[in-house]
């Protein structure tokens, strides 16, 4: 039923309008099974997760609300208007997800052209989120803990680590496939180590 919907919804906007499907029952790098106009941000089925699918594994027992209308950028700079919708299945539990994204780039070089017409009062732009395959993800979140500590792994103590690889637990960087294998070996730790880490911190909160 959502590969049709996303047939008819990607026809009625045109080529600029890519539409996806995610089934979140399946590995998240590669949850998409349905998409059109792939083009927009360069994927195809059997891709894996946005940051927003990601986000959503990461939480399966909240109760998320629809997302409607918000910017995202693709890595090759197009700017999308998005819409990311959460499908339910009888049970109530999200069991997919529709996710639509206009590129508007082209719109806002005209919005851009006629604003000095008329606009009465400048407002700066907000920065849109980022769309990202979920293999460049966990390099970027890997990036944003190493930032968090403000060293380099080489000179991190035991409480730096711990705190870089929480942060990564927390954002669902461990979902990845493999991505324990990567993330002790960038920590310079064994993955009975990193799980440790995981696990003592676990107990702490535990006990607070």
């Amino acid at each position: 039923m959502l590969r049709q919907v996303a047939v008819g919804i990607a026809t009625q906007f045109g080529n600029d309008c890519e539409v996806v499907v995610h089934d979140l029952s399946k590995d998240i790098d590669s949850s998409i099974v349905a998409i059109e106009n792939g083009h927009v941000s360069g994927r195809s089925v059997g891709d894996g997760a946005s940051s927003v699918v990601l986000e959503q594994m990461e939480h399966l027992d909240s109760q998320p609300q629809d997302h409607y209308s918000y910017l995202t950028r693709t890595p090759d700079g197009k700017i999308l208007k998005s819409s990311t919708m959460y499908i339910r299945n009888h049970r109530g539990k999200v069991g997919a997800i529709l996710a639509i994204n206009l590129d508007i780039s082209k719109l806002l070089m005209v919005e851009d052209a006629i604003k000095p017409f008329i606009s009465t009062q400048e407002q700066a732009p907000s920065e849109p989120e980022k769309i990202v395959n979920v293999k460049d993800l966990l390099d970027d979140l890997i990036e944003q803990s190493t930032a968090l500590v403000g060293k380099p792994v080489a000179l991190m103590t035991k409480d730096d680590k711990v705190r870089a690889i929480q942060f990564l637990n927390q954002n669902g960087a461990f979902l990845v496939t493999k991505a324990g294998d990567k993330i002790a070996k960038y920590f310079s730790i064994s993955k009975y180590t990193l799980y440790s880490y995981i696990d003592n911190k676990q107990e702490a909160k535990s006990h607070d």
